[in-house]
This record gives structure tokens, sequence and C-alpha cells, in this order.
């Protein structure tokens, strides 16, 4: 009877799903074959960046199902698009009230300085800044704007930045939980939290490097656009926080107005019977088939696993690099003829050592084939993310990407002596080699387990090392100095030989371009695995496996946080279990 009521509520689950995701499907296809729609004559562009960023759009068309999302590879390629359409006269941008991850920001204000290039307008309005995240990074990319207004009475709170950590050492030896953990080596300090209950002298060394080079990067490059001492607006930054009137008395804002006032000024100025247009409206930019010398592009965010993505949450969008996709997004660009060159764009805080090597393998043999490539970094490409750009032809990186991190871990917890306090025994029986149940979770690891899995990571650490010597023309000595696990930005990283240029995908494509010896308007064909919307409803309603498993997709769709956090959770038990070990941490919002 059990049986029969999951497979009757997963057969009911299945209609469901049907009735609401083929109209979905046949609405995505009908509006993916109509192209964008048509531009009023005189439009002003309005981008919001309140709503939620990634780095990149989702690689299924149902991933944003129900949510607002913009990814900054999008915006860059429509602001591109935008300058050079007679249509579209001026831009406005709706600033966030907290931070800014800083390699989008980054990204974005080099796509809005070369907006203004074209000689149209650009306002950045803000209805309050708030000391939310890396919020000098929000008020770097209203800076790039030709003008800065602020709604009256707004707080402007942009005084720094600061980061918090959550250290579980007292909680877990009140209760019993025993972490056991390696880490290679003193800088690498994703389970610190695990291990101790304050900052380590490295751990604390290393965060403040970081975090001082992201806020003076900021608030330097907000001073060069706003033609101010970096000293000046720092002291003036610093002595806040202010209301938005007061900024403007020192010169840290422009004006003062409503959204409506800076949509009316952009009107006035773009003429005559001009519309303000959404920029998520503005449509999606329309990719011919060109034959000649192409540049490639492949994209991968989110942490780095085995596969292909066939078990992931179709509604996730996403969230995991995998190396079966990517490496074969690789082999396909070699075998085009007209691809003379990749363009690699990286988004990552790292993941499986495996399942890097196969990406990078496949980046030797497009090298090997001719073709060079170039990695763009985003807001990270770190550990793992770093692996698979070590061996690039060349290494883009914004200043303040998040890199290096060149460093493992892995380990376990016991919490047998947990258990054991609510009467709960967790035995164990192997066979085989002696350290066949290193990994049981009832006990910490024996001496002899903990020997043989210090000489596990000894391995992969120096598989690491070797990856970057390598691909950086660096002597081992050397990497093994600035390794150790540590966390660079990007301009630390350019002065130490991680990476080769300090930029954004535009630039990588422009290094690209220069390595394959190619001139002129050369034409990006993107290779990154994309799913249509019908491949999308097959897999989700003929892969996977059990009429459960279907019921809870279908409570996701309608809304059921409890059916939500358990596909989440699958999701996370699965990188886990296909070895995620060299990820760095993910402070920034």
């Amino acid at each position: 009877m059990k049986q029969f009521l999951i497979t009757a509520a997963g057969v009911f689950a299945g209609l469901m799903i049907f009735m609401v995701g083929v109209p979905f499907v046949l609405i995505s296809m009908a509006a993916s074959a109509a192209g964008p729609a048509p531009v009023p004559a005189r439009t002003v562009l309005e981008l919001d960046l309140r709503d939620s960023l990634t780095d990149q759009a989702p690689q299924n068309p149902l991933a944003g199902f129900g949510r607002r999302s913009a990814s900054v590879m999008t915006i860059i390629e429509g602001l591109r698009r935008a300058e050079t359409d007679e249509k579209v006269k001026a831009l406005l941008v709706r600033l966030p009230e907290g931070g800014m991850e800083p390699g989008m920001a980054d990204e974005l204000r080099l796509a809005i300085r070369h907006f203004r290039s074209s000689g149209k307008p650009v306002i950045a309005h803000s209805q309050g800044l708030y000391p939310s995240g890396v919020v000098t990074s929000t008020y770097m990319v209203g800076a790039s704007a030709d003008e800065l207004w602020m709604q009256p009475g707004a707080s402007f709170q942009v005084t720094g930045l600061a980061s918090e950590d959550v250290f579980l050492k007292r909680f877990f030896d009140k209760y019993g939980i025993k972490p056991d953990f390696e880490q290679r080596a003193e800088y690498k300090n994703a389970v610190n939290g695990y291990l101790y209950d304050d900052y380590t002298a490295p751990h604390r060394e290393a965060q403040l490097s970081w975090m001082g080079s992201v806020y003076a990067s900021g608030v330097g490059t907000a001073a060069a656009d706003r033609k101010m001492a970096p000293d000046a607006l720092r002291g003036a930054l610093e002595a806040g926080p202010y209301l938005a009137e007061e900024a403007l008395r020192l010169k840290l804002i422009d004006r003062l107005g409503q959204v409506r006032d800076a949509q009316m000024a952009l009107i006035r100025r773009a003429g005559e019977g001009a519309q303000v247009i959404n920029f998520d409206d503005y449509g999606a930019v329309r990719r011919e088939r060109r034959t000649g010398p192409q540049i490639a592009v492949i994209e991968g965010e989110g942490a780095i696993v085995t596969g292909d993505g066939g078990a992931s949450n179709p509604f996730t969008g996403g969230s995991s690099i995998y190396s079966d996709e990517v490496a074969n997004a690789f082999y396909t660009a070699i075998r085009n003829k007209d691809v003379k060159a990749i363009v690699f764009r990286v988004n990552s805080p790292g993941g499986s050592d495996t399942a890097s090597e196969q990406i990078l393998s496949a980046i030797r043999a497009a090298k090997t084939a001719g073709k060079p490539v170039v990695v763009s970094m985003g807001t990270y490409a770190a550990s793992g993310g770093y692996w698979v750009a070590s061996e690039a032809s060349a290494i883009v990186a914004q200043p303040t990407t998040l890199t290096g991190s060149i460093g493992v871990f892995g380990g376990k917890f016991a919490v047998g002596p947990a258990l054991e306090r609510f009467g709960v025994n967790v035995e164990q029986l192997s066979v085989g080699n002696p350290n066949a149940g290193a990994f049981a979770l009832g006990r910490e690891f024996t001496p002899q387990e903990r020997t043989v899995f210090s000489r596990w990571m000894d391995t992969i650490y120096a598989n690491f090392i070797t990856r970057v010597s390598v691909g950086r023309k660096l002597p081992p000595e050397r990497v093994r100095e600035i390794a150790r696990g540590r966390v660079w930005t990007g301009a630390q990283a350019k002065s130490l030989g991680l990476v080769d240029e300090l930029g954004g995908f535009y630039q990588a494509v422009d290094r690209a371009k220069a390595l394959a010896r190619l001139d002129g308007d050369v034409p990006l064909r993107r290779m990154t695995p994309q799913a249509s919307p019908m491949e999308t409803l097959e897999k989700l309603l003929g892969v996977q496996a059990s009429s459960a498993r279907t019921l809870a997709a279908a409570a996701w769709l309608f809304g059921d946080p409890r059916a939500e956090a358990i596909l989440d959770e699958v999701a996370q038990a699965r990188m886990r279990e296909r070895g995620a070990m060299v990820l760095a941490p993910t402070p920034l919002p």
C-alpha cells in the first residue's frame, strides 16, 4: 500500500509538472523564436542591479522560473550591443542598497565606462548605501557613471569593509563532535571554523590582506572616476556615515533626486518621444551563425564536480561546473575548424581535484591543437578554480578577484561520541584493506589511517604545485612559498606571477585575439552546454529515478520550502561524495 501511494503521488506530480511545464516550455520556445521585442526609436535603458546577480546565465531555461535575477555576462554583452544601437540614447543604473561582489562590480564598471565612451550619458541612482557586504564596490559602480544621484534623505554609509566568520569548536566540544581534518597548508582556512574558536595567525593575516586589497582597489578606482585623490576620498568616506545632503556637500555624489527625476532627466536628453525600457526587455543578442575565424567562449560557475549534471535539479540553474560538460565543450571547440582561440570564463571557489584535472587536460589538448586558451576570472577563481586555470595560455583577472588558494584539505566529522550521549552506538565491520573504514563517522582516524590519509593529502598538494609550476613557469620552490592555501586578490596575484593581466572579459577576448593573431571584429561563439526548454523538461520527467523525487521536484515548483531544502541538500551531499576537497572559502555576499 505504501509503495502504491508513493507511485500514485508520483504519477499525480508528474501530471501536474507536465501541465505546468509544457505550457512554460512552449512559451519559452516561442519567446526564443520571436527574438527581441522592437526597441523604441529613442530609448533610455534602465539597468536594475538590485535583484540577485550571478556571473553567468543559467545553463537551462527553467532555472529562473519564478525568480528575478540577472547575470553579469548578459549585462556586459547587452551594453556592448547598446553602444552601437542608434535607438539607445542613454542608460540609467539602479544601484543596490547593500554590497556587491567585488569582481562583479569591477566587470560592470568596465562595461559602464565603455558604454560612456560611445558618448551616451549614464546616470546611476541610489536609494541608500548601507554597510552590508562590500558596499564600497557598489559605490564604485555608481562612481563610474557620468552622474551619481541619491534620493533625498537617504543614508550614505560607505565607511569600510567587514567580514564575520563562525567558529564552532566550543560547540563541537560541548556535544562530543570531533572534526578530523588535514590542511595543506597553514593558510588553507576553509575548515578553520570547525577546528578553532578564533582566527589563527595565518588566517587573520591572509583575510586582512585580501580585504585590504579589495577595499583599496574599490576606493582607488572610485577616486579615479570621480577625479579625486584616493586619500581624500578615503578620508571622507571613513568620516561618515552621512545623509544624502551631506554626501552632496562633500562631493561624494552629484545630485539629489527621486528615481523619476533621474528618468525624466535622461528622457529630456534622449529627445522627444523617448521611453524608458527595462534592460531585461531590451532583448537577447541574436547569435548569427557565421563562418570564418571565431573565438569560442566556454563558461563555468560554481563548485567543480565530476559528471555531466544529469542528476541536478533543473530549477536551480548552473550552480556547479560539471567536468564532463566543460571538457566536452573544449573538445567541440578543438574540432571546429573556425575556432581559432578559446576564452574560458571561470567563477568558482574550487571543488574536486579530479574534476579540475579533467578540465585542465582538455585545456592542454586545445593548446596542443594550436588554439590558445585565455582564462577570464570572475569574483572567484580559487583553489580548484585556479587549478583549471593554471596551464592556460594567459590568465586575466579583475583586481579584486579572489584567486590562488593553492592548497588542499580533507577529513571527516566523527560523531560517534555525540551519538553515544543519546544511547546510539555506531559500530563498523570491514573486509579487505585495513584502511577500508577510514572514513567511518563513528570514530576519529587511527594513527595508521591518519598516516595514509596525510600522505594522500601531500600527494594532491604536490600535484597542485606541479600544475602551477609548469603552467606559470615558476620554480616549484617559489610556488610553495606563495601557495600554502593562501587566497590572493587579482592585483596581488599579478605581482606574484599567478595572473598575466588585470581586466575583464573583453580584455581576455583581446588577449585571445592577439595570441591567435586575429585582427578586426572577430565573432564570439558560445560553446557552453545549453539545454533547450524541451530537453530540460524531458530530463525532469524522464531521467529522475523515483516517484518520490518527482514529487519533491513538483513540491519545489509549487514553493514547498521543505522539498526545496531536500533537493538542495541532496545536491550538496553529491558534491561531498565526489570528493570536493580543493575548495576556497566564499566569504563575500
